[in-house]
């Protein structure tokens, strides 16, 4: 008789069938995971939002980029991407979440002026 316990193929098999079976039916052709993707606020919704683009302090040592994937990447003096991040905009409103667990909000004044952490900056 043949020992398949050393098999690779077989162990393989039985793996796939093991995680096969942990993985609820409603998920498992991902079409759920794809309409989750679809409904984050960085995906589709920020695309076509009229305030991306790199916002800038007066005197030009922050840049901030607002990304249409819903993320933002910060400048600050010399250093590249200072911060990075994602954001949600609301109305005028504007939510951050740093990769580092820092937060911020700013409000846009106009479809120019975007008032930020007491800074203000200009659409560049």
């Amino acid at each position: 008789m043949r020992n398949f316990s050393s098999n690779g193929v077989l162990h393989f098999l039985a793996a796939a069938t093991l995680v096969g079976a942990a993985i609820p039916a409603s998920s498992a052709d991902g079409s759920n995971d794809r309409n989750r993707m679809r409904q984050q606020p960085g995906e589709n919704t920020m695309q076509q939002h009229p305030y991306i683009g790199m916002w800038v302090t007066d005197d030009g040592r922050i840049r901030h980029e607002l990304l249409p994937n819903g993320r933002y990447d910060e400048a600050r003096g010399s250093r590249e991407s200072a911060y990075r991040g994602r954001y949600e905009v609301t109305g005028n409103h504007i939510e951050y979440w740093d990769d580092t667990g820092f937060t911020a909000d700013g409000d846009f004044v106009d479809g120019n002026t975007l008032h930020h952490g007491g800074m203000v900056f200009r659409r560049k």
